[in-house]
């Protein structure tokens, strides 16, 4: 069956005319130029794609997302509801809470001016205890330690607060915790205060001296690549009374100072005549 269908297409393409023949090939022509115009548009895209960098990417997802805050407002307004109503149902309580304290703490860090060596002080610290990552777990131990908890209670848990069926020794008379002789060292340690007499007897883990020794390469790094070098250091005396004054002023001397430097030395040195 398939021969035969050969036979009559080979029978049809030997019965076309001239004209016919002419059609046909404009329409494979045209075929062919279609699909190089898709294939070579597909190709630009693909390379668009490629050399699009990571600042065109977030550049791209901004205005798209300004694009959708234009086209939420627009919907909003026509429907006669308010924007920042409707836009602050998506946040709880705590999500607003924690977004007032981050807006109260920007306020306050964003005085930037010196006062004083305690303000700088301060700033500085505050800044290092964005850095700080307790180690909870250590602290959970220690902590189960000096409440006479079982082991693992509080660290299980995932909270610092213990719970009434942890507490492990009972006194049956007053119902209050017997402490123990370990109990009360570790409370001694854990609770220090300006009378206790232990001291240095802390011994660090291997990650909390990394952490410490990284964070004061990153302190030396930071310090070393500090500049406060000014533009016009290396211009030697300053000529000029604003940024325009200073271009002319460049734009002259590249011309006139081979004639006249000897003459400003002169008048330096007060040797002109």
């Amino acid at each position: 069956m398939t021969s035969d269908s050969g036979e009559e297409k080979a029978a049809e393409e030997g019965t076309m005319t001239m004209d016919e023949r002419k059609a046909k090939m404009e329409q494979l022509r045209a075929k062919m130029r279609s699909t190089t115009k898709a294939n070579r548009a597909s190709l630009i895209e693909e390379s668009s794609k490629a050399k699009m960098t990571a600042r065109d990417a977030a550049r791209l997802e901004r205005q798209r997302k300004l694009a959708e805050v234009l086209r939420t407002q627009a919907e909003a307004e026509d429907r006669g509801e308010d924007v920042e109503r409707q836009k602050n149902w998506d946040w709880t309580i705590e999500e607003n809470d924690n977004w007032e304290k981050k807006k109260a703490r920007k306020a306050r860090r964003a005085d930037y001016e010196f006062h004083d060596d305690v303000h700088a002080a301060r700033r500085r610290y505050k800044k290092d205890l964005d850095l700080i990552k307790p180690d909870l777990v250590a602290y959970n131990r220690q902590k189960e330690a000096v409440l006479g908890l079982a082991p693992g209670s509080l660290s299980k848990s995932g909270s610092s607060t213990p719970s009434s069926s942890a507490l492990t020794t009972f006194d049956p008379s007053g119902g209050q915790v017997v402490p123990s002789p370990e109990q009360r060292m570790a409370a001694e340690s854990f609770y220090r205060d300006a009378n206790t007499l232990l001291y240095a007897d802390n011994k660090p883990t291997e990650d909390a001296i990394d952490r410490v020794v990284g964070k004061i390469n990153r302190d030396i790094d930071k310090k070393g690549k500090f500049s406060r070098k000014r533009l016009n250091e290396d211009e030697g005396d300053i000529t000029y009374i604003n940024e325009r004054n200073r271009v002319f002023n460049k734009k002259i001397a590249r011309y006139y100072d081979k004639y006249t430097s000897e003459i400003r030395a002169s008048f330096e040195r007060g040797t002109a005549l």
